[in-house]
């Protein structure tokens, strides 16, 4: 157990509580493991008729703790970073796979991490507060928890998943409608779900909540965002006559790593055809080489630990071999 999830049965729902507000609740290590754990026990009670995750201050999630792992990678721990990345990602899997209903409570910060804590619920209950993002591309590294795969098939499209994982393009309450990743709308009490459960959802609004800047832009995002590789997708922005839309994609796209851009293009093209489960492992084996490059360590330095926003990224990286690598992943390759 950890001090910072709190973890309870009330009446016949299995309460899973973030408590690291310090750190806008970011997951660590020991959270991941107890959550994981906690969860395959309630799979198996018939007492638990299904699980709810909130936090208890301070935004829902900001993501896993790459300030930590930053850290350990630089003290030599290698192998223990890659562990807890691997049991993220089975984390991920577990849920979205959950055979109870699975609800999340989400209001403020939702980001990298605790998109993957979420997303795959069945259930995802969204403040108007709520502000969601996948900003890995500014920290040298790839969208990852299983969102390189969830977010190209959402209703909105493959194109503006893929807009999403390349520019960090923070999504408000609208735009969370638009593209399916919220299920319901609104402030919900945790007692209210531990009395009721999901009938505690009912009479929730799920229509769009004033107009989305997503969808405004969606036939730009289309015709840019659609092609498989960062070069394509370059190119098409280079081609617009948007001016509107290329100011903005370009001022998101400013602070991403050169790299990154050119790897998480390569890992969508890759998952965009394959099942969550291989898109999780595509993700793991991907991750673990960006980890070891250059710009992760530099990127989270600027966001995360400087915070000077001043990254001093390296040249861009080779799409074959981070394709050649994708393919490695894949048991058919073997």
């Amino acid at each position: 157990m950890t001090e910072n999830v709190a973890l309870s049965v009330r009446n016949t729902t299995g309460v899973i509580e973030l408590t690291r507000p310090r750190a806008l609740n970011s997951l660590s290590p020991d959270m991941v493991t107890a959550i994981k754990a906690q969860l395959e026990q309630w799979r198996e009670d018939p007492a638990i008729t299904h699980v709810v995750v909130t936090a208890a201050e301070r935004g829902f999630c900001a993501g896993g703790d790459v300030r930590g792992a930053r850290q350990e990678i630089l003290d030599g721990h290698e192998d223990e970073v890659d562990a807890f990345f691997a049991e993220e990602y089975a984390l991920n899997l577990l849920i979205a796979e959950y055979p109870k209903p699975y609800i999340a409570l989400i209001d403020g910060v939702l980001m990298g991490g605790g998109m993957g804590i979420s997303i795959h619920g069945s259930h995802r209950v969204m403040s108007p507060n709520t502000i969601a993002a996948m900003p890995e591309a500014a920290i040298g590294y790839v969208t990852d928890v299983g969102m390189s795969h969830t977010l190209q098939h959402l209703p909105s499209g493959k194109a503006i998943g893929r807009f999403i994982s390349l520019t960090g393009y923070r999504l408000n309450i609208a735009d969370l409608v638009y593209t399916g990743l919220a299920t319901h709308v609104g402030t919900v009490e945790l007692a209210d779900v531990v009395e009721r459960g999901v009938a505690a959802l009912e009479g929730l609004p799920r229509e769009t909540v004033g107009n989305s800047p997503l969808e405004r832009f969606r036939e730009q995002i289309d015709k840019t965002f659609g092609f498989d590789t960062w070069e394509e997708i370059s190119a098409a922005l280079e081609a617009s006559n948007d001016v509107d839309f290329v100011e903005f994609t370009r001022e998101l796209l400013a602070s991403a790593s050169p790299s990154a851009l050119v790897a998480i293009t390569e890992l969508l093209a890759a998952n965009y055809s394959v099942s969550l489960e291989q898109a999780l492992e595509n993700e793991r084996v991907l991750g673990e080489r960006m980890r070891r490059e250059p710009d992760f360590i530099e990127g989270v330095r600027a966001v995360l630990v400087d915070k000077d926003r001043s990254p001093h990224f390296g040249p861009v990286g080779d799409a074959n071999a981070y394709r050649a690598l994708l393919r490695s992943a894949r048991p058919d390759q073997e």
